[in-house]
């Protein structure tokens, strides 16, 4: 099994794999040029994007924008994330229709060892689903294993760290659901 397919697979594996290193290079690379490009030419800087991404429909991404590997970042259509998102995608992670992210948020699928000696060497990850018609507000954290449920609402500053059921609406460190029914 490659390092490649234990990183999808959520298994221990080494991060700094040449194939594994050059790939997210290669991202970075990408966002270094999305970041940098004309904040007027909305569709060219979106295009650097859409040859990293799965795009399914309509986004718009506010710079700056930050991810892994790139490749494992599935987005519905009618997606909107403003500045500062970073998306750490060591293993897959598929965004919905009608997602709203705000500023300076954290999405996560990465997991390092505790202990010391292993961290050196190793990591893992979890898979992150978000619905439907949620909306992230801003410094959210969203962290491995998470699955929010369609027409969520996440409180600003939340960590994310258990599924959310759906049409709730979820804050706090960790976040907790406050209320049933996403109509305020």
């Amino acid at each position: 099994m490659t390092e490649r397919e234990k990183m999808l697979a959520g298994l221990p594996y080494n991060a700094w794999e040449n194939e594994l290193l050059a790939a997210r290079l290669q991202a970075k690379s990408v966002c270094h040029a999305f970041n940098q490009a004309d904040p007027c030419q909305l569709d060219a800087r979106m295009a650097l994007l859409r040859g990293l991404l799965t795009l399914r429909g309509s986004a718009h991404i506010e710079p700056n924008f930050f991810c892994d590997y790139g490749v494992n970042i599935d987005i519905g259509d009618h997606f909107y994330a403003n500045h500062n998102l970073t998306i750490l995608d060591v293993c897959p992670v598929t965004i919905g229709a009608q997602v709203i992210i705000g500023p300076g948020c954290m999405i996560a699928t990465a997991i390092h060892p505790l202990d010391p000696v292993e961290r050196q060497t190793t990591e893992s990850g979890l898979p992150i689903v978000i619905g439907d018609h949620v909306w992230l507000g801003g410094n959210v954290s969203v962290l491995a294993g998470v699955t929010i449920g369609d027409n969520c609402v996440i409180g600003a500053g939340s960590v994310v760290n258990r599924d959310i059921p759906p049409g709730t609406v979820a804050a706090g460190n960790p976040a907790r659901v406050i209320q049933k029914g996403t109509s305020i």
